[in-house]
């Protein structure tokens, strides 16, 4: 890589003319300007970005707006992959500064005003509630700010980033699965397990995705759907009633252990469960032979490569892709490393 005293070397002018040809500073004859950018093209002359920022001490400040992660172990996977990053990224002037939300609107929209006044480089956003998340993107384009978002993509005026799973994929997976070795009459329950009102995207496009399959495979005549949805405070209302007749169930978000612990206490057995995460809880049942297949998202994963998104685009200041999928990865017993 030619370096600016080697520039100027083939200029004839001095390295401080160079730089600040380069930097776009100071008064420079045009003469000189087009030496230099000539020879830059010629031998491609590449600024060190990052060796300039440590000699200013320069800081990049990225907000992080998520729901809270107590006691929630999939939110805690996504908080660790992006303490990962930031100590990796800390000593190059990354600082990241947390703003979070309980599961519902009105807190959202607390931290969404505080995220709207707070002064940052970057977002790292997970988008919970659909409606107001939208609103929140509309309002924050007018700080022209770059924006990563994880777990869930939704579609806005906002131009962004996302980083998890393609939600829409993994719902049609979660069909396939369904459908694999079978041949009688299949009943097939899908079972919603929501907070608060679930309207999160990524859940509502993982249920499309999954009716879509047996929509795309019409030859699939011997299977019907039925649906219950009840609080995540009301798991009490369970009854075997309600399992009579089923012969499988597609729980689309990481409460599936709530389903096989009920089918576990009250022996009932037959029942092919799928659900996501790699939640302990899901994990213990998985290897009891309860739940049949866990679609993992790798929410560490998403949580440091969204930071790692940032870092490239603001601190290296490399173009970055905008959209980055998750691999849909199927855990079984069989398969599942522990780790």
């Amino acid at each position: 890589m030619i370096t600016i005293k080697k520039i100027a070397e083939l200029a004839n002018v001095s390295p401080g003319t160079v730089d600040r040809i380069i930097h776009n500073r100071g008064q420079v004859t045009q003469d000189n300007v087009d030496k230099v950018n000539a020879i830059i093209e010629k031998y491609g002359y590449k600024r060190n970005i990052l060796a300039s920022n440590l000699a200013l001490n320069k800081k990049f400040h990225f907000a992080v707006f998520l729901p809270k992660y107590e006691n929630l172990e999939y939110w805690k996977s996504q908080i660790a992959g992006i303490e990962k990053a930031a100590l990796e990224f800390g000593k190059f002037g990354v600082v990241l500064d947390y703003f979070f939300y309980n599961f519902n609107v009105i807190s959202f929209k607390e931290s969404f005003n505080k995220v709207m006044n707070f002064d940052c480089d970057g977002l790292l956003f997970a988008p919970i509630f659909h409606d107001e998340s939208v609103n929140f993107l509309n309002e924050y384009k007018k700080k022209n700010i770059p924006i990563v978002m994880i777990d869930s993509n939704i579609s806005s005026n906002q131009e962004h980033a996302y980083i998890g799973q393609d939600a829409f994929q993994s719902g049609y997976l979660a069909g396939r699965l369904i459908s694999f070795a079978v041949k009688n009459e299949r009943q097939v329950l899908i079972f919603k397990i929501t907070r608060e009102i679930e309207s999160t995207s990524v859940y509502l496009q993982r249920i499309n995705g999954f009716y879509s399959f047996f929509k795309d495979h019409d030859e699939l005549t011997n299977f019907k759907f039925s649906e219950v949805t009840i609080k995540d405070s009301g798991i009490n209302q369970l009854n075997t009633e309600m399992f009579s007749g089923i012969n499988s169930v597609f729980v689309p978000n990481s409460r599936a252990y709530i389903v096989a612990r009920f089918l576990h206490e009250n022996n009932i057995k037959g029942v092919r469960i799928i659900g996501y995460d790699l939640l302990k809880e899901n994990i213990e049942y998985l290897n009891k032979g309860v739940i049949d297949f866990l679609i993992n998202q790798r929410p560490e994963e998403q949580g440091y490569m969204g930071i790692n998104y940032l870092y490239k685009k603001l601190v290296l200041q490399e173009p970055v892709e905008n959209i980055h999928y998750i691999p849909l990865e199927i855990i079984l017993k069989e398969n599942y490393s522990g780790v």
